[in-house]
């Protein structure tokens, strides 16, 4: 709809066009003065302006708040994976030294079974070693040097040269071929010297005709 102004203009180019022919017409410029119609008032310009500033402020307090948002989110994830990563390592660490404390707890108890003798009596070891060297002739050449070295105590140890158990091996420990308990555990200290007098003089009968001769063997 046109403004007053533009609708009163254009009525005086018509009148003037149609009555006074051959006199000069006067312009008047229709589009300038419906533009200038057209133009906010200083308040609605401010209106305008004020809107149009707020709506700038509200999208930016959104980005910020969606950027806040965001870094607190990733600072949450990031705060997360750290305490799972520590809580990784400290179960880790624990288990390790669990594992390690058993095993220590493991191996000091082997190593006080070893230490600790047998509680068992001469005529115990004897049977053992029956048992063992399975031939009777055997066994009572056996016996007759074990008797006369030991007296069946597998904890005897010679003084003077530190020959140990019951065959008295020199040095006891020679025995280990047989058996980490050697110190402690007859059965141990009877393989051995069963094997040492099959290997040297061919049988325990063998090595006691040797320590009838000799005192020694």
């Amino acid at each position: 709809m046109a403004s007053a102004t533009a609708v009163t203009a254009v009525g005086a180019v018509v009148g003037v066009a149609s009555g006074n022919e051959g006199k000069t017409t006067q312009t008047v410029d229709v589009a300038g003065a419906t533009l200038l119609a057209d133009i906010p008032s200083g308040a609605q310009a401010q209106t305008i302006s004020d809107n149009i500033g707020r709506q700038a402020d509200a999208q930016a307090s959104a980005a910020d708040a969606a950027a806040k948002k965001a870094a607190e989110e990733a600072a949450r994830k990031k705060a997360a994976q750290v305490a799972q990563a520590k809580a990784d390592a400290d179960r880790a660490a624990k288990e390790a030294e669990a594992k390690r404390k058993a095993e220590a707890a493991s191996r000091a108890k082997a190593r006080s079974l070893l230490a600790a003798p047998i509680d068992v009596s001469p005529g115990s070891v004897q049977a053992l070693a029956r048992s063992i060297i399975g031939n009777d002739t055997q066994f009572q050449c056996f016996s007759q040097i074990v008797t006369r070295e030991s007296g069946w105590r597998y904890t005897a140890t010679n003084a003077s040269s530190g020959a140990y158990g019951l065959v008295q091996a020199l040095p006891g420990s020679k025995m280990a071929s047989a058996g980490a308990d050697w110190r402690t555990n007859p059965a141990t200290q009877i393989k051995w010297g069963l094997n040492y007098m099959n290997s040297r003089y061919g049988s325990p009968c063998g090595a006691w005709s040797f320590w009838q001769a000799h005192n020694w063997y």
